[in-house]
């Protein structure tokens, strides 16, 4: 009972700090603006981590890579800390951290799905209460490369543009079918060592 709430409140305080890396990550890989408070909150919760890692690590393909390998490195220490509580041993059987950074690659994938699930959700939202509100455009960018293709082939029914709920739809789907396989095999692989 005490394993679970440990590792129930670090899989919190981890998973906020990788929320909010990840959020500028794909702020830069979609073109979100950074004037807004969502945007703001995310760079400031994670200068901390991001910024001294640029120096190191330089961007590629106009991608912020330094952020991306924060979150990653992140997530592998949160999923070591979780082995380490259930019991396991890294000593016994040091093979286990390539099947780590797997797992930890896989949730980074997960939580990027969760990522763009809330902003399609809060897009939509916006769309239908405040087109006008400060963050809509932040939302509008960040949607926009999913939404994009959809609204092409599925024209607005009776006025009601349903292409939030087909994204949501694949996104869940993704999330249900290759990412749920991948976090089995990497448990698997865990398993097998």
């Amino acid at each position: 009972m005490l394993v679970q709430a440990l590792v129930f409140v670090l899989d919190a305080i981890f998973h906020l700090f990788i929320l909010a890396i990840l959020v500028r990550f794909w702020m830069q890989v979609v073109g979100a603006p950074t004037r807004n408070p969502i945007a703001q909150f995310s760079m400031a919760l994670t200068d901390f981590i991001v910024k001294p890692l640029r120096r190191v690590i330089p961007g590629a393909f106009r991608l912020d890579i330094a952020s991306l390998v924060a979150a990653l490195a992140l997530e592998f220490l949160l999923q070591f800390l979780i082995f380490l509580l259930v019991g396991g041993n890294p000593a016994e059987n040091p093979r286990v951290f390539g099947p780590l950074l797997f797992l930890a690659f896989v949730k980074l994938i997960r939580l990027s799905v969760y990522v763009f699930i809330g902003a399609v959700f809060i897009q939509a939202l916006l769309s239908w209460v405040s087109a006008h509100h400060p963050v809509a455009p932040f939302f509008n960018a960040f949607t926009r490369p999913l939404l994009k293709p959809f609204q092409r082939a599925v024209p607005p029914i009776g006025g009601v543009d349903i292409t939030p709920m087909l994204v949501i739809l694949v996104l869940y789907l993704i999330l249900m079918l290759p990412v749920a396989w991948l976090e089995h095999e990497a448990v698997r692989l865990m398993r097998v060592l």
